[in-house]
């Protein structure tokens, strides 16, 4: 392990929630200049995820940070439109194994060569690989361009969802091989093609060693989180803990001490220079949000305890199927479980930090509201039955 250098700055237990919120782009003005792009090269990635309640988790990180966006701009933004009419334009990002399932910058292909290599060294796989399926999978992308799953062959041999067939699991193999990258979605539907055809010739190689990948994933970790634990850089594109002490001295993060953490910290150190400045942001965020990405880390900085419960059985759920926490004032005050129906958003249940979190609950349903273009919002119900009405009555009065 390598030796780490004595911290030399202290950091109040507020100073670090703070770092922390404007490293995700929660404090100041947003950045719509730079959009939807900006955004995701500013976090580093952005997770996808099947469930759609309001929207999809991918969509609700943008709307979060800036505001009502078009649906089409965000997925033109993500992923490259597919057109018969002209040629493919250049991707801005890449769908690949991060945190989960994410879309990255694509100016990161070649740092992610170490978990590409790894993957073409795993010995054992969840889904067999039937002969000749990944050869005949790449002679059907090079001879007829971007297709789906379903185009290759189909995606499912029966209904289940994890009934793979053996086109699905060649072509996700290669995918995680880094030979095939996808390049579009349509519908929900990943479209792939060919990675020598898709990637920028530039960034299309794996010729960065193991360890100038993890330093750099290391750097980029720290510089989202504004300052962390090991564990919770670790956590955030999903490496190893020893993965972490290779390379962190190395980073260019600096290490400092955070009151109440109890545990080893490094910070950006551009992060350190100017203090956290600007509006908070008052928004709904989704629960696969990378503000909350890591439980302990948010009980920490928060002391608010985050879990989605969508696969929880419903009789043992508390905050409800997609419970999303409310942001405000810098902090977390209460959480929603939403729904919509036709042109309401429907509050099935309401957790709130006391009555004085009305006003910023309120805010925030009527702000996601207008991102899904709902002009109503009602509430079914509140755990503390007697701040339903208070909370209806200021949604009907914003809403007005």
């Amino acid at each position: 392990m390598t030796t780490l250098p004595r911290p030399t700055t202290e950091l109040s237990a507020d100073d670090a929630r703070r770092l922390a919120l404007r490293a995700q782009g929660f404090i100041g003005a947003p950045n719509r200049r730079s959009g939807v792009r900006g955004l995701l090269r500013h976090l580093g990635a952005v997770q996808l995820d099947t469930i759609s309640v309001l929207a999809r988790s991918h969509e609700l990180i943008p709307y979060s940070r800036l505001g009502a966006i078009g649906r089409k701009a965000i997925e033109n933004a993500y992923w490259t439109p597919a057109s018969e009419a002209a040629p493919p334009a250049p991707p801005h990002a890449f769908e690949y194994w991060s945190h989960a399932a994410c879309i990255l910058p694509i100016e990161e292909w070649p740092h992610f060569a170490f978990r590409r290599r790894a993957y073409r060294n795993r010995p054992h796989w969840n889904h067999e690989l039937a002969d000749g399926a990944y050869d005949q999978v790449i002679k059907q992308l090079q001879s007829e361009g971007p297709l789906t799953a379903t185009e290759l062959g189909g995606a499912k041999r029966t209904s289940e969802w994890w009934d793979w067939s053996g086109a699905k699991v060649a072509v996700e193999r290669a995918l995680m091989y880094g030979e095939v990258v996808c390049v579009a979605r349509r519908g929900w539907k990943r479209v792939y093609d060919l990675a020598e055809r898709a990637v920028p010739g530039t960034l299309l190689h794996d010729g960065l060693d193991d360890t100038e990948c993890l330093r750099r994933l290391v750097r980029l970790a720290g510089q989202s989180l504004g300052v962390g634990t090991r564990a919770d850089i670790a956590d955030y594109h999903r490496l190893k803990g020893d993965q972490v002490d290779e390379v962190i001295a190395d980073s260019g993060l600096v290490p400092v001490t955070v009151e109440g953490w109890g545990k080893p910290a490094w910070a950006d150190p551009a992060a350190l220079k100017t203090p956290p400045r600007g509006r908070h942001r008052t928004t709904l965020l989704s629960p696969f949000d990378s503000l909350i990405w890591e439980r302990a880390r948010t009980e920490r900085i928060f002391g608010f305890t985050h879990r989605l419960e969508a696969y929880v059985p419903k009789p043992k759920r508390v905050y409800g199927y997609f419970a999303m926490p409310v942001l405000a004032g810098g902090r977390l005050v209460g959480r929603v479980d939403p729904a919509r129906e036709g042109s309401t958003l429907v509050v099935k249940q309401a957790t709130l930090d006391g009555p004085k979190a009305i006003p910023a609950v309120a805010q925030a349903l009527a702000e996601a509201a207008s991102w899904v273009d709902c002009t109503d919002v009602r509430v079914e119900r509140v755990d503390a039955p007697e701040l339903r009405e208070p909370l209806a009555r200021e949604l009907a009065r914003i809403l007005a």
